[in-house]
């Protein structure tokens, strides 16, 4: 039998079939699965890749004389993966899938590597070995990958507690003493942690409680995806069991802070006071102009993070971002932005977006508890203003404060605007204590 390295055409296949395999898995993640849930997005790209073998195996065999019967094997085992993450949907979270996929992956590269010798030589055999490269480069990266995790896992320790509320455990950290307590509610995709300047600050005049959304951090996930409403009401079960009695000062970042005005729709007895800090607005994605393409862009490109955080690829990403927080907080960010299941959970939560924002639009007044808006000016798109002074509206005693030096982000990671957010938070718990009107300052 030929070796493949003298058989007309067979180059060509060998090189049009990888390239194949690779676009197909391309194609897959980005049009027709766009946006979706770790499992379909590692699953479809196994199919993909395995189309490319596939391909190589069948147009080897039909057109030249050197058929290539052992591609089927990294075909069927690739597709038979692929298919089995499609059809179950938690094998993502499973801990023995993260460190089985890197070994089994190098058992299959091993394992084909030895057949492809077989048949295959000289410059038909490049585009295979650079696939082969590829593949043992992402198994030891995943196996990496994993070994940090397992490392960070036990080197952080826990600061809060763990509460149970619907047969899982979600994790919050209670600072201070005195009331009214006051309730943080993080932003987009972020940790309790993320108040490293702001908790610390606050927890001088009153109780401070902020937590971990499910599936993130030291949370448990949830049996399903979660909306809003459903945040807002895990954080107020936790409240009634871990004995924190109200009412309660909500304050919320960005995303957080729908979910205070869900909290406080739902439970405006519960309410004494709101501080939101550059707030989205419930009606953000039909009013504001480029909101709608970046909510599609980031809704597509946030799916593929979790898979890429296999590869260690968020490790590298957040490796610096989280310089400007305080020191006690800066590894627990790392570690956790860095996982796969945190990335899960921001997918999930970006792809619940607009139902929060529809949730979060029942809540028409304050009335005259006390409201503080901060808003951060640089940086912030046109006819994000607007929407701010509507939000400082929700309430006949509020404040709005423009921060023309600040960033969105800055309001809680940057220690100086931080300090302002702090301010607001603890002005808030003043008016509520003394009963007097909010100051504009």
């Amino acid at each position: 039998m030929p070796d493949g390295s003298a058989v007309p055409g067979l180059r060509r296949i060998v090189t049009a079939s990888m390239v194949f395999g690779l676009v197909s898995a391309i194609v897959l993640v980005l049009l027709p699965f766009a946006g979706a849930r770790e499992n379909v997005i590692w699953g479809v790209a196994l199919l993909g890749f395995a189309f490319g073998w596939a391909a190589l195996a069948a147009a080897s065999t039909m057109w030249t004389a050197s058929p290539q019967r052992w591609a089927w094997l990294p075909a069927a085992t690739q597709a038979v993966a692929g298919i089995v993450l499609l059809a179950w949907p938690r094998a993502v979270e499973q801990e023995w899938v993260a460190w089985g996929w890197p070994l089994a992956t190098l058992a299959l590269v091993v394992t084909t590597f030895v057949s492809a010798r077989r048949h295959l030589r000289g410059r038909a055999a490049w585009p295979v070995q650079a696939v082969f490269a590829m593949m043992t480069l992402a198994a030891i990266a995943g196996l990496v990958e994993c070994t940090l995790e397992a490392l960070d896992r036990r080197g952080l320790p826990m600061p809060g507690r763990r509460v149970e509320v619907g047969g899982r455990q979600l994790y919050m950290t209670t600072t201070g003493d005195g009331g009214p307590t006051v309730v943080l509610f993080c932003g987009f995709g972020d940790l309790s942690s993320e108040w490293g300047w702001i908790a610390p600050a606050v927890a001088k005049d009153c109780r401070v409680c902020a937590f971990d959304l499910a599936g993130r951090g030291w949370s448990d996930s949830a049996p399903a995806m979660q909306d809003g409403e459903a945040i807002a009401d895990d954080v107020h079960t936790v409240l009634e069991r871990a004995n924190i009695p109200g009412p309660y000062i909500l304050a919320g970042h960005s995303l957080g802070g729908l979910y205070t005005m869900i909290f406080a729709a739902r439970h405006p007895a519960d309410v004494a006071g709101m501080v939101l800090l550059d707030s989205t607005h419930p009606q953000q994605y039909t009013r504001l102009r480029p909101y709608p393409r970046l909510y599609e862009i980031y809704r597509r490109g946030s799916a593929l993070f979790p898979s890429l955080a296999r590869l260690g690829v968020g490790r590298i990403a957040y490796r610096s971002q989280f310089d400007v927080l305080p020191a006690a907080v800066r590894a627990e960010q790392i570690a956790f932005w860095s996982t796969a299941r945190f990335a899960r959970s921001q997918r999930d939560e970006w792809a619940g977006v607009l139902r929060t924002m529809d949730k979060a639009g029942a809540l028409r007044s304050l009335g005259d508890r006390p409201l503080a808006v901060v808003t951060a000016a640089r940086g912030a798109p046109v006819g994000w203003m607007p929407l701010q002074d509507e939000l400082a509206r929700l309430s006949t005693n509020s404040v709005h404060r423009v921060l023309p030096q600040a960033e969105h982000i800055e309001l809680v990671y940057l220690r100086e605007p931080a300090a302002s957010s702090a301010q607001a938070i603890r002005d808030v718990v003043q008016a509520v204590r003394t009963g007097r009107p909010l100051a504009q300052h």
